[in-house]
């Protein structure tokens, strides 16, 4: 009669134990997952300077190659 009144736990404790695991695997995965982002608004190019007009040897330029000869 004592069989009868007492039934086995519906969850044993492995059960119990696997499923919490593949509760935290799931949370850590969620949380490794990138978020969505909002895409960036496009940046307007900066207009290509004009070719041809490179280095310029200036005064203030000459000025400074005085000052940094010994």
């Amino acid at each position: 009669m004592d069989k009868d009144k007492t039934k086995p736990a519906a969850v044993s404790r492995r059960t119990l134990f696997a499923g919490a695991g593949t509760a935290g695997a799931l949370a850590a995965a969620a949380a490794a997952l990138p978020l969505a982002r909002p895409e960036a608004t496009p940046v307007a190019a900066k207009p290509a300077e004009p070719e041809g007009e490179g280095y310029r040897l200036s005064e203030h330029v000459r000025r400074y190659y005085q000052t940094t000869r010994v």
